[in-house]
C-alpha cells in the first residue's frame, strides 16, 4: 500500500525525487542558488529559492520548488496591495505548469487550487469590515476602508500571520 494523497498524478509514470529535480533546474537556472531551508519561498534580493527537503510526500515538495522557481523566473519581487500578491501567486502556478510539463511532471489542478484558497482566504480575512463585516478595498499599502459603514482599519504587512484588523479611531 502506498501513501498516495488526493494530489498525486497516479496516472503517469514514476516521477523523480526531489534531489534530482534539483539537480536539473540549478543545472538549467545556474544564476539562481537553492538554499535548504525551513521553508520553500523565493528572495528576490538574493536571487535565491530556499526549499525544504521533502518530508512525508516529496510530490508536494516538488511542486513547491516549481512554484518558487516559477516566481524567480518571473521576476516577482514585492507588492503594494494584496491583490497583487495573489496575481502573483497565481501567474506563479501558472509557470510552474509549464516548468514541470519541461521535467515530466504533472501537478494537480485541485492542488494548485488548495494552495491559492490559502491566499484567497488571507485576502478575504483582511478586506472583512471589523465593524460591519462587509468586503472592502485596499486603500493603501496596509489600509482597507469600508464602503458601507466608512471604517478605515490597518493590516499587518505579513501574510504568514494572523490577519488582525486594527479599526482607525473615527474622528467627529
Amino acid at each position: 500500500m502506498t501513501n498516495q494523497t488526493p494530489y498525486d498524478n497516479q496516472n503517469s509514470i514514476k516521477q523523480p525525487d526531489l534531489d534530482s529535480l534539483l539537480a536539473l533546474i540549478a543545472a538549467d537556472y545556474p544564476d539562481l542558488q537553492f538554499i535548504e531551508s525551513a521553508h520553500f519561498s523565493w528572495h528576490a534580493g538574493k536571487k535565491h529559492v530556499s526549499y525544504k527537503k521533502a518530508g512525508e510526500n516529496s510530490t508536494h515538495s516538488m511542486f513547491a520548488l516549481l512554484h518558487e522557481l516559477g516566481h524567480a523566473i518571473l521576476g516577482h519581487k514585492d507588492y503594494t496591495h494584496d491583490i497583487e500578491l495573489l496575481q502573483m501567486e497565481v501567474a506563479a502556478w501558472a509557470e510552474a505548469r509549464g516548468l514541470a510539463s519541461h521535467y515530466g511532471l504533472a501537478i494537480d489542478e485541485d492542488y494548485i487550487e488548495d494552495c491559492l484558497d490559502t491566499y484567497r482566504d488571507w485576502l478575504h480575512l483582511r478586506a472583512t469590515c471589523p465593524t460591519c463585516f462587509a468586503r472592502s478595498l485596499q486603500a493603501s499599502e496596509r489600509r482597507y476602508r469600508c464602503f458601507n459603514c466608512q471604517t478605515e482599519w490597518s493590516v499587518t504587512r505579513s501574510r504568514l500571520c494572523r490577519p488582525y484588523r486594527l479599526k482607525t479611531p473615527q474622528t467627529a
